[in-house]
């Protein structure tokens, strides 16, 4: 078993080259919580040049939608989605820079290729359990499309929160290796 390892963003092209399938991780710092129709809008509005300061280089996606915040909590419950629904943003995302994404669920071999090619990673985490997740998440802000609701692309402040590495830089997929070891012959 690979030891568990805490990164803290913005990543480099260097600590992104230290991660290998199946790494425990905890993420510390900013990452961006963002799910279908915000990645609709996001890309809108960067095709239109509307949105110019988001920048997203060295950062991490995690593919979630927050339910309401209850009183005295710092987001409500942020679990995350299935990532192939984003599939057809990410190698754009990647190519300005962004470094990772959380989620759950195998990604597209285009998207795997391009993890490979702009140097980025995806994280699994795990579904079912998101008030243990939420406990990592100790800020939380709307900064873009706040119209969408839950939907709205979010930054959050992160303590220790707690990945898999299911896809590295250097083409290694947990899911297919998993997948592999129960094929019948």
């Amino acid at each position: 078993m690979m030891e568990s390892i805490r990164i803290t963003t913005p990543l480099t092209d260097e600590v992104v080259a230290e991660l290998r399938v199946g790494q425990h991780v905890y993420i510390n710092g900013n990452i961006y919580c963002a799910r279908d129709s915000t990645h609709e809008k996001w890309f809108r509005h960067l095709d239109q040049g509307m949105i110019t300061d988001l920048a997203v280089a060295g950062h991490i996606v995690y593919y979630a939608g927050p339910s309401p915040t209850k009183a005295g909590k710092v987001i409500g419950a942020c679990g995350p989605t299935t990532s192939s629904r984003m599939d057809k943003y990410l190698p754009r995302l990647m190519e300005l820079g962004l470094k990772g994404t959380i989620g759950k669920g195998s990604r597209s071999p285009e998207v795997v290729q391009a993890m490979i090619k702009y140097k980025a990673v995806y994280f699994a985490a795990v579904g079912g359990i998101a008030a243990l997740i939420d406990k990592s998440i100790v800020g939380s802000r709307v900064v873009a499309f706040p119209d969408l609701g839950a939907e709205a692309l979010y930054q959050l402040v992160v303590k220790d929160f707690p990945v898999i590495v299911a896809n590295d830089i250097y083409g290694g997929d947990i899911y297919a290796e998993e997948i592999s070891k129960y094929a019948l012959d």
